[in-house]
């Protein structure tokens, strides 16, 4: 039997490529089974093998417990005097032991052996798979498509199989069973049925990947790729850098007549790349993500992260693109909003906003037209800026001196006094009392849970932590500790009624 033994570990080892350890610990498990089964499932038992010399032993143990404690489990447990008995030096919480006769093996039993052995085996292998292939998540996967599920199509990995949901293949990319496949491993996750392991060909990462093993510059680093963006397919842009002035980074993934790109274009079935060249500054990295398309101007509003681009009557469609696509790759290529405007569209919507900064000048500091229009047209927006702005920057519109940029000055702040002022009263007298009755609560605290429409107790109480979390200044703990606070006299009312009933 022992030669038996070392000789399945040795050969299961082999053939299912699973560490040795792995093969005797399923052994060891399975031999417990048979041994449970002879001598009683509710005994404890457990065997051990040697690996050196396929010997085993089935070995019986009792947890030592107190004398004064019960026994739970009679089977398993065994009170510390009568342990000591056996061995004098055991201490509560210790085992003591007895060997049990070697377990015959009859058919029954060598068969439930083999079932046990079979399963951990497989379960090992399920877990080598998940470790190997969770290393590899964000890779370039090759594989052989073995057959097509539902548009699915599963593809043999050698040693499991991939999944490439028909959501994540490209669209009219005719896919059949022996197609010989690249493509990006996104997730892995663990499922009843083993692994599941998820490609996809639609990814943005997939062309970045492909440039990669077409372009030795990026390999090495000379070339970083900076971003992404694809329509399946269609179109896809990337766009890349270097800190190398001899190299020019775009020409790189060019390649010579075009091979490098042809050579990605023709794994993703066609779809057209544009490789633009990155920079720092956002405004040109944006006119160079819309290429083709001239640019006549830019706008930048960094506060709304947004981008309005102004192009000639004759350059709109190229800068959109067929159903948006130019702007809105460049868009998610650059990670800024971007808005298309003929000459025309700028010109009237900086009318707009003249106006409506000149009307809030005009109110909010009692300027004359004249003076609102000058602050409209030099760019300022809001009272903040004029409030805050340094006094030598106001000074220096030509219209003005400091004196008159001094007024200003002090009409936009106190404008913004009053406005808090007068929000102050508001939230105070939307404030239900019941709101600061709550323990833990302060009046700043109260202001910004008002001003979030949480105006009493009851709010207070029917709102979620998440909810909460949206109002500014309020932190998770905060909003934790406040519900609670609020919900306490619904469970101080429910057990004030409970003991009514009782009495």
């Amino acid at each position: 039997m022992s030669s038996e033994i070392l000789m399945v570990v040795d050969s299961v080892a082999r053939q299912k490529g699973v560490d040795k350890d792995i093969i005797f610990q399923a052994m060891e498990a399975a031999l417990t089974t048979v041994s449970k089964k002879k001598y009683g499932q509710d005994k404890a038992i457990r065997v051990e093998i040697d690996k050196d010399t396929g010997d085993f032993r089935s070995i019986r143990y009792w947890t030592v417990v107190p004398d004064d404690a019960e026994l739970e489990e009679p089977e398993q447990e065994m009170h510390l005097s009568e342990a000591r008995e056996r061995d004098p030096e055991v201490e509560v919480g210790g085992t003591v032991e007895e060997d049990l006769p070697p377990i015959e093996f009859g058919r029954i039993a060598a068969q439930t052996a083999k079932q046990v052995i079979l399963q951990k085996v497989r379960e090992a292998e399920r877990d080598m798979v998940v470790e190997e292939y969770e290393d590899r998540v964000g890779e370039l996967i090759t594989g052989v498509i073995k057959r097509m599920e539902r548009g699915n199509a599963i593809i043999d990995l050698n040693r499991t199989e991939a999944i490439l949901p028909r959501n994540e293949q490209i669209p009219r990319e005719n896919l059949r069973a022996g197609d010989r496949v690249r493509a990006y491993l996104y997730d892995v996750r663990r499922t009843q049925s083993g692994p599941q392991v998820f490609l996809s060909r639609t990814h943005p990462q997939l062309i970045v990947r492909l440039f990669e093993l077409e372009v030795p510059e990026i390999a090495e680093g000379i070339i970083q790729i900076r971003g992404a963006a694809r329509d399946p397919g269609s179109r896809a842009k990337i766009a890349v850098s270097t800190s190398d002035d001899r190299i020019d980074p775009v020409g790189a993934c060019v390649g010579l007549r075009g091979s490098r790109v042809q050579k990605v274009v023709d794994e993703l079935a066609g779809e057209r790349v544009d490789i633009i060249q990155h920079t720092g500054d956002p405004a040109t990295f944006v006119c160079n993500a819309l290429s083709p398309a001239e640019i006549s101007r830019v706008v930048v509003d960094e506060e709304l992260h947004t981008i309005d681009v102004v192009v000639n009557e004759d350059q709109l469609s190229l800068a959109i693109g067929r159903g948006g696509q130019n702007v809105r790759l460049a868009s998610q290529l650059t990670g800024w909003e971007i808005d298309i405007l003929t000459e025309e569209e700028e010109r009237e919507k900086r009318n707009k906003e003249f106006e409506v900064y000149q009307k809030l000048f005009m109110e909010q500091l009692e300027a004359d037209e004249e003076v609102a229009g000058i602050l409209a047209e030099e760019g300022f927006s809001s009272l903040e800026e004029i409030a805050y702005v340094p006094l030598s920057e106001l000074a220096s519109v030509e219209e003005f001196d400091e004196e008159v940029a001094q007024e200003l000055r002090t009409r936009a702040r106190d404008a913004l006094l009053n406005k808090a002022i007068a929000e102050e009263e508001r939230l105070e007298s939307e404030m239900d009392p019941s709101l600061m009755e709550v323990e833990g609560m302060d009046e700043a605290t109260a202001r910004r849970l008002v001003s979030g429409g949480v105006k009493s107790q009851e709010d207070l109480a029917d709102s979620a932590v998440d909810e909460l979390l949206d109002i500014d200044g309020i932190t998770e703990q905060q909003a934790h500790d406040l519900i609670m606070a609020a919900r306490r006299p619904w469970f101080e009312g429910g057990e004030q009624a409970s003991g009514q009933a009782e009495s």
